[in-house]
């Protein structure tokens, strides 16, 4: 509800967590008059190539953005806003991917930061995550669209 405390308490956790971050600035509009040492805010990239390069990744639990730090190989604090985001916290929780238990409004930095401690100094995290990267199939649509050809030669109904 308020992108200047949201990003007040982000900052303050990235510090107490001692880590460098790249925020997005995103729909919640976060921006800080000025950003201090080891923070950048952005605005849209791509997932794809950005959190590869990130030591972890924090996020809302939407479909995508889970998927993309999955597949990046990278451990998540995921924040569920609404709706499937916190079937996608589950998830990341359930896979040992990363931390789900952040209060998503609260204004107390400490367990954010926490949670990216966590991200940066469990070995046993890291190593799930990465090795859940290298399970991931990367041909989707190919599969998906050989599926459908299938199922159209046949004359069968997709659904």
């Amino acid at each position: 509800p308020s992108p200047r405390k949201t990003t007040e308490r982000n900052l303050e956790a990235v510090r107490r967590a001692g880590v460098r971050a790249v925020i997005s600035r995103g729909w919640a509009r976060l921006v800080a008059s000025a950003a201090p040492d080891g923070v950048l805010f952005i605005g849209p990239e791509p997932h794809d190539k950005l959190f590869p390069r990130c030591a972890a990744v924090v996020h809302h639990g939407g479909a995508g953005t889970t998927h993309a730090a999955a597949r990046a190989g990278v451990p998540q604090v995921v924040l569920p806003q609404l709706l499937d985001q916190h079937y996608w916290a589950h998830r990341v929780r359930a896979l040992g991917l990363g931390r789900a238990d952040v209060p998503r409004h609260g204004r107390n930095p400490e367990p954010l930061a926490r949670a990216l401690r966590a991200c940066h100094g469990d070995a046993a995290l890291i190593a799930r995550a990465r090795a859940f990267a290298g399970t991931m199939r990367q041909d989707g649509a190919e599969r998906a669209a050989e599926l459908l050809e299938r199922i159209s030669e046949r004359g069968e109904s997709a659904t």
